[in-house]
């Protein structure tokens, strides 16, 4: 009896040996392919590659969008849905998307892009700035405190500066942080009635200070701007360093 058992245990062990490993390595050699290419999509689906140009009404920014896109200036309306293009810089190639500056339309795409987005470049009217201060500052302030856009470097771009009314840089920055300070204790007094880790916004600068931009985290820069004149050359060595 012992025997026999031995005799089947030795065929048994005959059969092992003889069997072949071919189907399995290749389903295993698929399922690595498979998650291998899953891995590579999933990276390049949510690489930053926009810069998004964002600002009021009539701000400027399709001019400035066909201006670098298209290198010639074309006729603007307010537009009501975004614009895309691709600008090939010194580091490779953007995506700019031109966000609708139009209060009921400019959170609908700015929630669709934000997690692309790769910089923030805001315009602002220099001409009509002080008209327009808490609505410039209220839309800068709620894209600066997003979490999908708190660390991006963000150029303010003060167009319009081929005007005699417009406000200068130095100033136009001045004007944003007093305003940005009220905004804040406004955003703040909202945030104490409700769950602050349900929010998507960080607070900006520091509680104990007035706002500044120089106590953000990202880099944030303001330049002269005319897009109408083609006056980029800050931009430009933005777009450039991205």
């Amino acid at each position: 009896m012992e025997k026999i058992n031995r005799k089947s245990a030795a065929r048994a062990s005959i059969q092992l040996g003889e069997m072949d490993y071919t189907p399995i390595l290749l389903a295993c050699i698929v399922v690595l392919v498979t998650l291998a290419l899953l891995y590579v999509w999933k990276k390049k689906r949510s690489a930053r590659t926009d810069v998004l140009l964002m600002g009021l009404c009539d701000s400027g920014k399709t001019v400035l969008f066909t201006s670098l896109i298209l290198e010639e200036k074309k006729e603007t309306f307010t537009s009501i849905k975004e614009n895309l293009g691709y600008l090939v810089t010194s580091r490779g190639e953007l995506r700019l998307v031109d966000v609708p500056g139009h209060e009921r339309l400019r959170g609908k795409f700015f929630d669709q892009y934000k997690n692309l987005a790769k910089a923030i470049v805001f315009l602002v009217d220099s001409v009509t700035v002080q008209k327009d201060i808490r609505d410039v500052a209220d839309f800068l302030y709620t894209i600066l405190a997003d979490k999908a856009t708190a660390t991006l470097p963000v150029a303010i771009v003060c167009n319009k500066q081929d005007e005699a009314l417009a406000k200068g840089d130095a100033v136009i920055k001045s004007m944003l942080e007093k305003e940005i300070n009220l905004v804040r204790q406004t955003r703040t007094s909202q945030l104490q009635s409700v769950d602050q880790h349900n929010t998507d916004a960080v607070f900006l600068g520091r509680s104990d200070r007035d706002f500044e931009f120089s106590q953000l985290s990202q880099a944030v820069k303001f330049m002269p701007c005319s897009a109408q004149k083609d006056e980029l050359d800050d931009l430009t060595v933005f777009l450039d360093t991205l």
